[in-house]
């Protein structure tokens, strides 16, 4: 891992806290549509679930996220202000933060196999090259 500037990962958390609360939201309206839809089993359930993943994984990065910013932060008294576990927070917030990611792509995914076939190959494919396009853009961080 790359030792980077307190004031650059301050920004960085600052921006993950802001995706991560705003996605989480997503991820919950998600779950909250796809929770009465009957009939449809499995597909459902698993999709439930992954909104339900994404959702758990976003609140942790924000929390991970939000320990960052208080602890770098230029105002913070001397006792909050231990960076020793920084390094932590940030593997925890990165990785949980991209396990909502893919999880909130997988949920998209699958929604669209509840309304039929087309739908979901189409959502399927979207989500696809969705999670892609989001590995290559964190594959620097």
């Amino acid at each position: 891992m790359y030792e980077l500037a307190p004031a650059y990962l301050v920004e960085l958390a600052r921006q993950t806290a802001f995706l991560s609360a705003f996605l989480g939201g997503f991820a919950g309206i998600m779950l909250q549509m796809l929770l009465p839809t009957a009939g449809h089993g499995r597909v459902v359930a698993t999709a439930a679930g992954f909104a339900a993943a994404a959702g758990a994984a976003f609140i942790v990065a924000l929390t991970a996220s939000t320990m960052i910013t208080s602890v770098l932060h230029p105002d913070a008294p001397a006792y909050v202000a231990d960076a020793s576990g920084v390094a932590t927070a940030r593997i925890v917030s990165a990785g949980m933060f991209l396990l909502g990611l893919y999880a909130l792509l997988a949920s998209l995914g699958l929604s669209g196999w509840i309304r039929s076939r087309a739908t979901g190959l189409t959502t399927s494919l979207c989500a696809g090259v969705g999670a892609v396009f989001v590995t290559w853009a964190m594959t620097g961080f």
